[in-house]
């Protein structure tokens, strides 16, 4: 009884909110909310594990030399994790978000260890499959954590803040897997990271994080926000705002789909080695990472339809501005300013999705767009896999281009 009360008395230490007071705010709820930050950069970070080495493992190891085939993981990756995110969304108030948390990375746990050892291309596969489930799950839960904590007020930055953790982690994580296969070999060293983060975000999970659904209740009292009459079909399409999000979220992870997966082939076909292919290809989530710190807190004073429109027309210039850069140095510039882009947009769809809802149905909401937008993952790896195999890398990056400018006149025409 006497253990049990410790623990329970350092649980409430970590954590550090009294247990009969509940506020909203990020001031108020700080010490939370920066240990769920820590946790999403792991998160993150087992993304970038795959970003800069996977497709040439692939094809060095496994020897598959067409694009749909290698893009395979993504595409699995893609299905499971946008499943997961409707069904993290679903049950988030039934089971609690924390519950989730820890599951997602029990999930989570062997997917380093399986890409480590793998003797052939399914195991590659099922480690995708285990990884979606985990970042569903993990991605998910930390986002609506982050927005019930914060309230109405400070979404956007709260949301900037969360996914600059994310995406900061992935640019770093392919930087340095990309280092360690050009010194050690592609693998196992690499995956050694995935492994001590998988664990940290494990115990980090279990002890530190506590549930955030007092927080929802209390918004709910002083929310004028209408209920949601079909929370799939009006976040999918019928409501105009969510709707565009929604678009807009399916082609920009599409384009980001093709970023990993075709843009190392073709810088590879531009001649780049490992360690250069690892540099370049961590500008762009790097980018993105730090900015969103800034385009966060922008979206809580500015246009949301403005910053979204910019942004898809600042990605898709630089997607076509990509195939034509020869140079390291031109190669980067242009990355760094599709990281801007999606900077603009990524933390701003998840601020217009939880201003448009009622926090009775944010998560669900949230799960929702999160499904059609890591579908865009699926999407783009088959479209970009297809065209690149019947034309070349170069005809798939541009209709992912043509594709993006779309979305945002899509935006720049519907949206309130």
């Amino acid at each position: 009884m006497q253990s049990a009360i410790r623990i329970e008395w350092l649980f409430s230490l970590c954590c550090a909110i009294p247990m009969n007071q509940i506020r909203l705010g990020l001031k108020e709820n700080w010490r939370q909310f920066s240990i769920l930050v820590i946790i999403n950069a792991f998160v993150g970070g087992m993304v970038g594990l795959e970003r800069s080495i996977l497709p040439e493992i692939g094809v060095t190891e496994f020897e598959i030399a067409a694009k749909t085939a290698i893009l395979s993981f993504i595409v699995v990756f893609g299905i499971v994790k946008a499943v997961t995110n409707y069904y993290t969304g679903a049950l988030a108030n039934k089971l609690g978000r924390r519950k989730l948390l820890i599951i997602g990375w029990m999930i989570g746990l062997p997917v380093p260890l399986i890409l480590m050892f793998a003797n052939h291309w399914n195991w590659v596969i099922l480690a995708n499959v285990l990884l979606g489930i985990n970042q569903g799950l993990t991605w998910s839960s930390t986002v609506v954590m982050k927005i019930d904590l914060v309230g109405e007020k400070q979404r956007g930055l709260a949301m900037g803040i969360n996914e600059s953790a994310g995406y900061l982690a992935v640019g770093l994580l392919a930087f340095f897997t990309g280092w360690i296969a050009h010194e050690y070999g592609l693998r196992p060293y690499p995956f050694y990271l995935g492994l001590g983060l998988a664990i940290m975000g494990l115990l980090g999970s279990v002890f530190l994080v506590r549930d955030t659904r007092k927080h929802v209740n209390l918004e709910t009292k002083s929310s004028s926000i209408s209920r949601l009459q079909n929370v799939f079909l009006e976040t999918s399409i019928k409501h105009r705002n969510l709707g565009s999000v929604t678009q807009a979220g399916l082609v920009n992870n599409l384009n980001d789909g093709m970023m990993w997966g075709i843009f190392p082939i073709l810088l590879a076909s531009k001649g780049f080695g490992i360690m250069e292919i690892g540099t370049i290809a961590a500008v762009y989530p790097t980018v993105w990472g730090i900015c969103q710190l800034f385009t966060g807190a922008m979206a809580d004073f500015f246009s949301k339809k403005k910053l979204l429109v910019l942004g898809m027309l600042l990605q898709g210039a630089a997607l076509f501005l990509l195939v034509m850069a020869d140079s390291k140095s031109s190669l980067i510039l242009i990355s760094t300013v599709l990281g801007i882009g999606t900077a603009l947009v990524y933390p701003t769809f998840l601020a217009a999705i939880a201003e448009n809802t009622h926090p009775m149905d944010r998560a669900n909401s949230i799960g929702v767009f999160r499904l059609w937008r890591d579908l865009g993952y699926a999407v783009g790896a088959i479209l970009t896999g297809i065209i690149a195999d019947l034309v070349n890398v170069e005809a798939s990056i541009n209709s992912i281009a043509g594709l993006t400018i779309l979305s945002g006149l899509v935006i720049l025409t519907r949206m309130k």
